[in-house]
Order: C-alpha cells, then structure tokens, then sequence
C-alpha cells in the first residue's frame, strides 16, 4: 500500500526501548506509518497540532502530566482524533476512566503485538476497543445499569484525586507528590483531604494506610 495512504500513528511513551518496540511494531504493518513520537505530554501536545495524526498511542504513566490528562487535553483540541491508551496498568482501574475522558480503548502492554494491531485498527474503524472482559462491564455502566463507583471506593475518585492516592501508596509525601504531577502543595492538600472525606477517612495517617493496603492489593497487577 502506497505509504501517502497508510494511516499514520503518534506514539507517546515515555519508556525509549518500549517505545522503539512500538516503532517497530507499526512499522511492519503496510496500511500504518508512525509520522512521530514523545516522551511526555506537552511535547505531544504541540507535534499532534502540526503532524495530524490520525491515531495516538499513549501510555498512561508519563511523567508530570498523565495518559490521562493528555486524553482529555487532546480532545478539547481534536476532538476528532482517535487515542488509544496502552498501559502495564490493570485495565479494571483505567479502562473506564480512559473511556470518559474520551480515549477510543485501552490496551494493557502484556497483550503482544498481534492484540495491538488489532486494537489500533479497530479504533481507526471508528469502533472502541477494550478486552472482552471488560467490554461487558463497561456496557452496564455506561447504560446506567451499575454505577461506575460500585466496584470500590477508590472508584468514586475523580482522575486527579486518583492519581494522588496512588502515588501515596508508595509512600510519596505531599511536596513529592506536587512536583511529580506539577501541582502546588496547597493543590495537593486539597485532593488529600477530599480522598478522605470520599474514603470515610478520618486522619492523614488512616489515609496513608488505606493508601498502601490498596497499592500493595494492586502490586500484582502493576
């Protein structure tokens, strides 16, 4: 297929050698072109407005601004471009979450190359992509036959509240938290005292607790 047709894929994963795998992935694939890559979401940001892709492959945990964040920021801005999320991360914490923030499907990193193509094709299709264990649950919620905040607590989060929670997890303090996410320390006192209030928590040291008991629940997974 003539390559001036072959749809073109932006990449963003802040990881060199997983990113070059992607690269490479795309790359063998006729019908697809990667036209460019980044490590985080800014730089993202400004080469999706020039470059146009027609898809945009993200990991989630990019450092400052998350997968997530970039979601949402590039469909304030092209609402029309398809993202899908690709992560290490459970799908049963994201893919919901991903969804709302008007991703096009989530991917988890295990499923290899062949899952990949398979998503990355079906939502250039126009169609969205989530594994099939997921596609039945997230049916319900967004049918409003289950509440999205059934499953757990930590679901009633909003993304931002949840991204603190998590990196309280791993035992980050609040200084260290508002330079990763690029928040002020007042900003960051304000989602911990909300996480707490949503978690029925009475003390900072009760949420630190809940914090790690849910991380460590989590470790497997991530």
């Amino acid at each position: 297929m003539a390559k001036s047709t072959a749809k073109q894929i932006f990449i963003v994963d802040d990881h060199p050698l997983f990113r070059e795998g992607l690269v490479g992935l795309v790359k063998r694939e006729t019908d697809l072109a990667v036209c460019g890559e980044a490590d985080n979401a800014p730089q993202a940001l400004s080469a999706i407005e020039s470059l146009k892709p027609d898809l945009v492959l993200a990991d989630i945990g990019l450092p400052g601004k998350s997968g997530l964040e970039l979601v949402k920021d590039i469909r304030a801005v092209r609402p029309e471009l398809a993202v899908l999320v690709i992560s290490m991360h459970d799908e049963t914490l994201y893919a919901e979450r991903v969804l709302r923030a008007g991703g096009r499907g989530y991917i988890m990193k295990q499923e290899g190359g062949k899952k990949l193509m398979q998503a990355i094709r079906q939502v250039l299709d126009g169609k969205i992509y989530v594994s099939e264990k997921m596609s039945a649950d997230i049916l319900e919620i967004f049918s409003g036959r289950r509440a999205g905040a059934e499953g757990s607590p930590v679901e009633q989060l909003t993304d931002r509240e949840f991204e603190v929670f998590q990196l309280l997890g791993p035992g980050k303090g609040t200084r260290d938290i508002a330079e990763k996410l690029h928040l002020s320390v007042k900003t960051v006192e304000a989602h911990r005292a909300n996480i707490k209030t949503k978690l029925k928590l009475k003390s900072s040291p009760e949420l630190i607790r809940s914090a790690v008991r849910w991380s460590e629940a989590q470790g497997a997974g991530g």
